[in-house]
């Protein structure tokens, strides 16, 4: 993973690093890298993005921030044994999952930290730019992943917050995989804008969200009056336990509910409900009840099922977005990268909310960075309008 010349490499630093997700990242990672497995379920390897310079997978360099102290080639073979990563990819992928855990550093805060904010910001950007300047990287794009926190409240910023706010410090573009606050926080606003950085999120489109962000514009589309929409999650694991928290589901469920508001032009009655079942480890299912009226009020009901592995439908989105912000990045593009809405229930900047027309967005960037190649001018990150 590390064939690239130093200067060409790009860092991809994960919070939450020794998760789920962020283990599938790296070990998937090296298992393209290396012709091991096909790049399913990435979009920056389709032609649609041939020529739009995005670093090459080989050049990607891991490391992170994480609480825990699970060393990454233990969290790999979990991970098989429950059937998320191929049985024999972690052995086959030892030396790549060591070295990005020899890049892994202590997170916080933790229990009895007595650091202040400052302090903890100062100490998480000397990381990140130690690991830069270690690699010898040409630039490093800072990815949260860790688990989701309970709605942000008063002036206090939030552990999602003092990494992004370490992100900004560290001159890194910011991706936020969560629906925790990151840099929503009003605190980090100006900051952010300030920074000239490019950022994205929030909060990955991996199951039950992606399947809405297709069915809420066909009923609209097809002028069918949408009743009631209802939902249910099962899920186990690292993202199970921490959804388990009241709080941190209904900073979860807002992204839900904004899609179908967004897409149906309305709020339909119905709630989504998150379960947590451990035994189900890392895989979830979805279940959604969908009351709507036809023609002349005939009364019809479409049920889906959604069954998956949260880790892998997560990875190949993570490394796509690594690779877009840190294609902008270098494009010189900055602000909030609204064209990435298609990775996410609450995009930031201005991005419309069907995938359909998310897609559009996305296989616009890829031109728009092709054009940044061909000399053609500049347009304002997030709207893909030209300045005027």
């Amino acid at each position: 993973m590390s064939a690239s010349l130093p200067g060409t490499r790009v860092g991809v630093w994960l919070i939450g690093a020794r998760g789920s997700v962020a283990t599938t990242v790296v070990a998937g990672c090296a298992a393209l890298t290396a012709g091991l497995h096909p790049p399913i379920g990435l979009a920056t390897e389709t032609p649609v993005f041939a020529g739009s310079g995005l670093p090459p997978l080989a050049s990607l360099v891991f490391g992170g921030h994480d609480t825990v102290d699970c060393p990454l080639p233990k969290r790999a073979e979990a991970l098989a044994a429950g059937g998320v990563l191929p049985a024999g990819l972690p052995a086959a992928v030892r030396a790549e999952l060591s070295a990005a855990d020899r890049e892994i550093r202590p997170g916080g805060p933790l229990t009895g930290d007595a650091r202040g904010e400052e302090e903890l910001i100062a100490a998480f950007a000397a990381d990140i730019r130690d690991f830069v300047r270690r690699c010898r990287l040409a630039r490093a794009v800072v990815v949260n992943l860790a688990s989701t926190e309970p709605t942000a409240a008063g002036d206090a910023l939030p552990p999602s917050s003092l990494y992004a706010a370490a992100a900004l410090r560290a001159g890194c573009p910011y991706v936020n995989f969560t629906p925790s606050t990151g840099l929503h926080h009003p605190a980090l606003t100006s900051a952010a804008a300030a920074s000239g950085l490019p950022h994205a999120g929030r909060d990955g489109k991996t199951g039950q969200t992606l399947l809405r962000s297709v069915l809420g514009p066909m009923f609209t589309q097809r002028a069918l009056a949408v009743r009631a929409w209802s939902g249910t999650n099962l899920l186990g694991g690292g993202d199970g336990a921490s959804l388990a928290d009241p709080a941190a589901a209904a900073a979860k469920n807002a992204g839900k509910e904004r899609v179908l508001a967004d897409t149906l032009g309305t709020t339909p009655e119905g709630e989504v409900h998150i379960d947590d079942v451990p035994a189900l480890g890392d895989w979830k299912t979805a279940w959604d009840h969908i009351a709507f009226d036809g023609f002349l009020g005939t009364r019809m009901i479409l049920q889906t099922i959604w069954q998956g592995c949260d880790s892998a439908l997560a990875a190949p989105l993570v490394l796509d977005l690594a690779r877009l912000t840190a294609r902008a990045h270098e494009a010189g593009l900055t602000g909030p990268l609204g064209e990435l809405a298609f990775y996410f229930k609450d995009p930031v900047g201005e991005a419309p909310a069907g995938l359909a027309e998310q897609y559009g967005a996305l296989t616009g960037f890829a031109k728009r960075l092709r054009d940044v190649d061909a000399g053609e001018p500049e347009r304002r990150s997030g709207t893909g309008e030209e300045e005027r």
